[in-house]
Parts: C-alpha cells; sequence; structure tokens
C-alpha cells in the first residue's frame, strides 16, 4: 500500500483485452467488473490491452464494455487514444503508472495498489502477466505465475491432475514439432487415438479458452479442418475423447480459512449447438441450472474434488473446476479456469451468488485477499 493517510482508498487498475483470441470475453468481463467495484471503498483505473499489446487508457465505461447487435466489444473502440501508451514501472519500489502520447511531456496517473487482471487466455491468463507484476512488486487478483501457467496449459493440467490422483479422461496431444517435422505421423496418432477410444473426438488448442478453437469431429473427413482450426489459436494442440454424461461446474474462492468450494451448476445440453462452444456460451447464452440438480453425495464429491484440483495446481484467489459426471455416476474432471469469465451471464458468479456471495461481495473478498498477500515467494 503507498504511503498515504489512513483515509486513503486502495487503487485497483483493471487490466483487460489482450492479445489472445479471447480478447472480447476480456473486455466484457471488465465491464461487468467495474460495474460491481464498490466506488466508496475503491479508485479505480481501467487499462486496456489492445489486440497488438498496446496498454491503453480507456473509459471507465461498462455499458461500452456489452455485446451489441451480436457485435464483442474491444479495447481500441475504447481507447482515449490510438497512439497514447501506459506503461507499469518494473521497480518494487515504484508503483507509479505513468501515460505518455508521442509528442507530449508523460503524464503520472498515480500509484496502483492493486491490479484485478480479467485476461483470458495466452499473455494474460497464463502466467505472463503475473511475472509482470510480480517484477513490479505489485498485489494481484488470482494466481502466481506457476498455476497460472498450469491453469492455461491443458496438457501440464492434466499431468499435475493425474500425478495428484485426479480422475483425468482419455486424451492425447500433438506438440508443435510434431506437426511441423511429419504431419502424416501426428494425424495418424490421432486416428489410432480414435481407434481405442472411439469417435467423435474434440480437437482443441492445448493453450486457450472461452471454448475457443474447439471442434467436435464425427469421422476422418472433418479431421484435417479441426486441426487446421485449433492451429490458428495455439501450434499446441490437445485431442479428447467424448465423455458421455452431465457438465457439471464448481466455483472455488479463497477465505481467510482457506479455499472453499460453491454449490455447483450443471450446463444443460444445448439444442441449437452441437456442443457448449463460443456462441452458446456467450452469443446465445446458454443457461446453466444453478445449482445442479445433484444428490447430497454427488455435491460433496464435485466440491471435494475442485479444492483438491486448486490445491493440486497451487491456485489462489479463484478457480473454476469444470467436471463431466459419467454415466457410470463418476465425475472426471475436464479443465480449470483460474481466470474465469465475470460476465453477467457467466457461472462462477452466479454460483457464488447462490452459495450466498453477492457479486460486489465477490469482487471485494478478491481485491481484499490480493491487497493482503506479498507478492514474489509464499
Amino acid at each position: 500500500m503507498s504511503s498515504e493517510t489512513s483515509h486513503h482508498k486502495p487503487r485497483v487498475a483493471v487490466v483487460f483485452g489482450g492479445r489472445s483470441s479471447e480478447h472480447a470475453i476480456s473486455v466484457l468481463t471488465a465491464g461487468a467488473v467495474l460495474r460491481a467495484i464498490d466506488r466508496e471503498k475503491y479508485d479505480v483505473l481501467p487499462i486496456g490491452i489492445t489486440t497488438d499489446g498496446r496498454w491503453a487508457l480507456t473509459a471507465d465505461d461498462p455499458e461500452r464494455m456489452a455485446i451489441a447487435d451480436r457485435q464483442l466489444p474491444t479495447v481500441a473502440a475504447l481507447a482515449e487514444s490510438t497512439e497514447g501508451a501506459v506503461v507499469l514501472p518494473v521497480d518494487p519500489t515504484n508503483r507509479e503508472v505513468v501515460y505518455s502520447e508521442p509528442g507530449s511531456v508523460p503524464k503520472a496517473l498515480g500509484e496502483v495498489d492493486v491490479v484485478f487482471p480479467v485476461l483470458h487466455g495466452p499473455y494474460g491468463e497464463d502466467g505472463t502477466l503475473q511475472g509482470l507484476l510480480e517484477l513490479s512488486g505489485v498485489p494481484y487478483v488470482g494466481s502466481g505465475v506457476l498455476a497460472s501457467a498450469v491453469g492455461q496449459d491443458k496438457d501440464y493440467m492434466k499431468r499435475v491432475f493425474t500425478s495428484f490422483g485426479l480422475p483425468v479422461g482419455p486424451y492425447e496431444v500433438i506438440r508443435p514439432r510434431e506437426w511441423e517435422v511429419d504431419p502424416a505421423a501426428a494425424r495418424r496418432k490421432i486416428v489410432d487415438f480414435a481407434a481405442e477410444h472411439g469417435w467423435p473426438l474434440f480437437v482443441k488448442p492445448a493453450r486457450a479458452g472461452s471454448s475457443m478453437g474447439i471442434t467436435k469431429v464425427n469421422d476422418l473427413g472433418g479431421l484435417d479442418e479441426a486441426i487446421e482450426e485449433a492451429r490458428r489459436h495455439d501450434p499446441k494442440i490437445l485431442v479428447e475423447s467424448l465423455l458421455r454424461g452431465r457438465e457439471i461446474e464448481c466455483g472455488v474462492l479463497e477465505f481467510e480459512d482457506g479455499p472453499r468450494a460453491s454449490v455447483p451448476a450443471e450446463i444443460p445440453p444445448v439444442t441449437a449447438h452441437d456442443f457448449y462452444d463460443f456462441e452458446a456460451k456467450y452469443i446465445d447464452s446458454a443457461a446453466g441450472i444453478v445449482p445442479a440438480p445433484l444428490t447430497a453425495e454427488q455435491t460433496a464429491k464435485v466440491q471435494e474434488l475442485a479444492v483438491a484440483a486448486f490445491d493440486a495446481a497451487s491456485c489462489e484467489g479463484l478457480v473454476r473446476a469444470d467436471f463431466f459426471l459419467q454415466d457410470n455416476g463418476e465425475f472426471v474432471i475436464n479443465e480449470i479456469n483460474t481466470l474465469p469469465g465475470f460476465t453477467p451471464i457467466s457461472m462462477y458468479p452466479r454460483m457464488w451468488q447462490e452459495s450466498g456471495v453477492s457479486y460486489p461481495e465477490l469482487i471485494d473478498r478478491l481485491l481484499q485477499a490480493a491487497l493482503h498477500r506479498s507478492t514474489g515467494l509464499r
């Protein structure tokens, strides 16, 4: 905290947008977070990162951070200038944020006490921004470098879960070099996987979220196009077998006495889409069922697994854990999301709302936890 009077309100930099294919989802999340932050308790500085990586000063205008006529919002449309840039000093003794434009004297924007990163995907959720903030000595909401990286890379995420004895479904990974050196051999690897586990398969980027770049492949005919689509988002791809069962999600939030799980939610089958893809999530707003219609025993089990996944990946602050409840009654963990969406229809805040933690209280709890947590080794 900066050394000012006892009446000093913590200054929160809400950082959003970013270079990943989930840019627009991050803007939607930022709009919801900006609406919910208690302005009596916090000063707020919105900072958007454009798709080409420029840190821009943006309008504090949540109404413009929403889907309008099925069009997704962008930082470029919100930026106060097409050239001005915000700079966070990489110096633990100085938290002064500076704004500069070509031909103008740099302007100090004041010190930042805590960063609320609402970036999704690579270059933000994957440990890269967290590393920058560690170097800068600025506290931030959410997991640290390692947990963020593990949470972004589904290959290593599954390896960590397996090592901790958590149930994971069958999967195969095609690394960039495999595809570049011998695409025919990489393709055979997927075909062999299908022969063992059956069609359909899901082909997805290993390090993306928000259901970006995922294709459900019913047979050999659609495989090449699915690989191409996944590689458009990430040169490393993941292939998973279809797990028959119900999609169950559970939120984890860190309290003073440790992580706790929310009531779970269920994502019902979407009739207008082949699976719960990007359009279903964000454009057509498929509604999840909160709380999920589970038995008391099933609810307790998925909550236990969600907290175990949080601990296995060394997470902090918050996580949304996604599961399949298979037809045989067993849960399989699909993935965790270390910075889940906070859009008005997002499951994470809805699950906590149903668990007795309102949206503004959720934001406040995350900010307070970050302010009381040191950077560096902990």
